[in-house]
């Protein structure tokens, strides 16, 4: 099938976008006729970590390598630094408070105060230096929820290389006492994750095939207790050849997750229906890190490719906080 994924992103493109697929009938209310794959912005070395600050109507995410976040405008289109000398931060996300919170491959997981200021949350666990945090999501109860897989200290383009002290993990930071705790420690390589719109479910990726040749490609679904633990692990979904990074959940409790590594016909975002089918995709011209929704009404899925950063205008909407 052709995506037109080749063509040139200064001039229209013809409606219905062919880099739209509907795979499945349940997918198709989320498709909107007139709206197109868009390239915002091109110039990273590897972009991670997009997160939504609607206040401003700004798009914030990680330029790993380049060691910055940057801030994307829908004001104007203009692209600024946000912060340069970032500690090599890579997912971001924001609390009940507005406040944005980063996984940074420098050992830590930081909150940026609303003087700008930056409160390390977490950097040790057990008197061991954290690998290199990942990707977070917050719970309604304030908790913060992130993976620590190592990436950003196996070697020195995305971090500074160093011996993984630790276990790869999921932790929870509780948001009253700032005690942390280990919430699992199954996953070969955690990676992404997301709550379920009730909160009632955790979902994780686990890219372990980077490390592992011939590990699944898959998301894995966990229940969530009311003392904070996880049971009923399963696999929710598998991306077949793609590797699931980043992800998001929209209101009806779809998966759009990011797609990579798969070569030009499966590149993307692959969206999951809440019971794991595959429903639906978008083709990028690059590999997919991550993704959020965003805009006035939160109906604009934000997409972070190898080196550019992408959007597309739905006829859904992501989860409040995510």
């Amino acid at each position: 099938m052709e995506f037109l994924l080749d063509r040139d992103w200064s001039q229209p493109v013809r409606y219905p976008d062919p880099a739209i697929e509907v795979l499945d009938p349940r997918f198709a209310p989320y498709v909107l006729g007139s709206a197109a794959l868009e390239r915002l912005w091109t110039g990273a070395r590897w972009a991670e970590g997009p997160v939504w600050f609607g206040d401003q109507q700004r798009l914030l995410f990680s330029d790993i390598p380049n060691d910055r976040i940057m801030g994307w405008s829908a004001i104007d289109g203009s692209m600024s630094v946000f912060r340069q000398g970032a500690n090599y931060a890579n997912g971001n996300t924001r609390d009940r408070q507005g406040r944005l919170v980063t996984c940074e491959h420098g050992r830590r997981v930081t909150r940026t105060e609303i003087d700008g200021s930056i409160t390390v949350l977490l950097d040790a666990f057990e008197g061991k230096r954290l690998n290199a945090p990942n990707d977070v999501v917050v719970h309604p109860d304030g908790s913060i929820w992130f993976t620590d897989p190592g990436y950003g200290s196996l070697g020195h383009y995305e971090g500074n290389k160093g011996e993984l002290e630790l276990p790869t993990r999921v932790y929870r930071i509780d948001g009253h006492s700032g005690h942390a705790t280990v919430v699992d420690d199954t996953l070969e390589k955690p990676n992404g994750l997301a709550f379920s719109p009730d909160y009632k479910t955790l979902y994780v990726s686990d890219t372990g095939v980077s490390h592992k040749p011939g590990h699944p490609r898959q998301i894995h679904a966990f229940d969530l207790t009311a003392a904070n633990t996880l049971i009923a692990h399963r696999v929710f979904c598998d991306l077949g050849n793609a590797i699931p990074d980043g992800f998001r959940v929209d209101e009806d409790g779809n998966v759009w997750s990011s797609a990579g590594w798969a070569g030009a016909q499966e590149d993307g975002v692959q969206v999951f229906a809440p019971n794991g089918d595959k429903i639906g995709a978008i083709h990028t011209p690059e590999g997919i890190s991550n993704v959020c929704f965003g805009g006035a009404n939160r109906n604009r899925l934000f997409m972070t490719g190898s080196q550019s950063i992408y959007s597309l205008y739905t006829e859904t909407q992501g989860m409040a906080y995510a």
